[in-house]
């Protein structure tokens, strides 16, 4: 197969490169482009480790091929630091201990990060019901929900300041 070119946006930095025409963004993004912290979980879309943002948008990127990232801007968990500072949402989830073995944290992070910019005070309903398609095997669910919570308290108050 002829390798196909893209060019797209990752976490802010124009990319050019050749894929082949069946390459998955995640393999793209991982293998080619070495951003490691979007993982590998079940490879059909069931799990949410592989989550990143297109275009403002959730997608797992084990069911994207990367020839669609095309012309479009990609955000991994690499791209949520603001400067080499953690966000408030991942402070949260140190101090609220919304992660464990750190797996699935990515795609919980790129899925919390997506719904409090669509709805910056999310109940604890939506919380879960936005969350939903990440899996974890550690936590139960609680502490991750805490941390969104506090998360967007904290980026509220800011706000109001």
């Amino acid at each position: 197969m002829a390798k196909i070119p893209i060019s797209f946006k990752v976490n802010g930095e124009q990319q050019e490169m050749l894929v082949e025409p069946d390459w998955t963004l995640l393999e793209t993004l991982r293998d080619r482009m070495r951003l490691t912290g979007t993982k590998e979980g079940c490879s059909n879309g069931n799990c949410g480790a592989c989550t990143v943002m297109i275009d403002g948008r959730t997608a797992c990127s084990c069911l994207v091929l990367a020839g669609e990232a095309d012309g479009r801007e990609v955000i991994t968990v690499e791209g949520l630091a603001d400067h080499g500072h953690l966000t408030a949402l991942q402070d949260a989830f140190i101090k609220e201990g919304g992660l464990q073995c750190g797996f699935c944290t990515p795609g919980f992070l790129i899925s919390a990060t997506a719904l409090l910019k669509r709805n910056p005070d999310p109940s604890e309903q939506e919380i879960r019901l936005n969350v939903a398609g990440n899996l974890c095997r550690c936590t139960g669910y609680d502490k991750i929900v805490r941390s969104i919570q506090d998360a967007a308290q904290k980026m509220g108050t800011r706000a109001a300041n």
